[in-house]
């Protein structure tokens, strides 16, 4: 029997039945009688499949939904970047739903920000938002835990996010790996110290993740992000933080710094006093 397909087709979850069912309910002409052909070739594989042609006969068609892998993508979390891009990244790179991607993400965790960690995920074209959510989530989380065990010898889910919540400033703070420890010393200083932070990056949240932070903003912005109108850290991480943040902020260098600004090669220039602060911004913008 020779029959006509879609060149493309969607694999669903679930077990061989529940596959079935649902290709027969988009009339792909297969049924519970093709089960045991199926499971003599291999298993369908979930996700979206290249049959490469469109005529063919049934035993093909039953032999290409078993055999053909689906076709992947890979999509890339850069450390600092926050969930609102990275959302906005996903539902373009995969032809996702926006608006179902942020409601999966925010039915399965608490946390506006930082529940990501950084690396390059890959998925089969076709998964669903809520799949997707939940498997970011699961290996994200899974990291954390794998990392705050080797590092710290616990996992601690409060204590493990006041980590990344630092590590999200030190991210988009620092200008380079060897910083981070410079920078983190720096929060540390300042809010023993009872210092505001007052660091720009905190207000790069969101949807501002890269938009230049003004005196506008500085003045307008009433969220906890921002370090100029409240003591202490935000109420939530800034962005996704990779784990040479997370380790700066576990282990910040030994300093007395409370001050930086970035020089005129792009490296900080940290001090410890305010009238040296001052020069160094001068010299930094001559």
């Amino acid at each position: 029997m020779i029959i006509v397909t879609p060149k493309t087709v969607v694999i669903p979850g679930g077990s061989m039945n529940k596959i079935i069912t649902q290709l027969s309910e988009q009339k792909y002409g297969v049924t519970k009688v093709d089960v045991l052909l199926i499971r003599f070739f291999g298993r369908p594989q979930k996700g979206l499949i290249d049959l490469n042609e469109t005529v063919m006969t049934h035993a093909d068609f039953l032999y290409k939904l078993a055999t053909t892998k689906p076709s992947m993508e890979d999509v890339t979390l850069i450390p600092g970047e926050t969930t609102y891009i990275f959302l906005n990244q996903l539902a373009e790179e995969l032809h996702l739903n926006r608006e179902l991607l942020e409601k999966n993400y925010d039915k399965y965790t608490h946390y506006k920000e930082g529940q990501f960690v950084p690396d390059t995920y890959r998925f089969s074209v076709g998964v669903n938002e809520e799949t997707l959510i939940k498997t970011l989530l699961e290996k994200s989380n899974t990291k954390m835990i794998e990392y705050s065990n080797k590092v710290l010898g616990k996992y601690n889910k409060e204590e493990w996010f006041r980590y990344v919540t630092i590590a999200s400033v030190i991210q988009k703070e620092a200008g380079s790996k060897e910083e981070m420890p410079l920078v983190s010393s720096v929060i540390y200083n300042r809010i023993q110290e009872g210092m505001k932070l007052q660091m720009d990056g905190t207000l790069n949240y969101g949807k501002y993740s890269h938009v230049k932070v003004t005196h506008q903003r500085i003045t307008n912005d009433k969220s906890s992000y921002n370090t100029y109108l409240n003591k202490g850290l935000p109420e939530f991480p800034v962005c996704n933080v990779g784990f040479d943040a997370i380790k700066a902020a576990i282990s910040p260098d030994k300093t007395s710094y409370l001050y930086f600004v970035k020089g005129k090669d792009g490296k900080h220039i940290f001090s410890c006093n305010y009238s040296t602060h001052v020069k160094n911004i001068h010299n930094a913008t001559k």
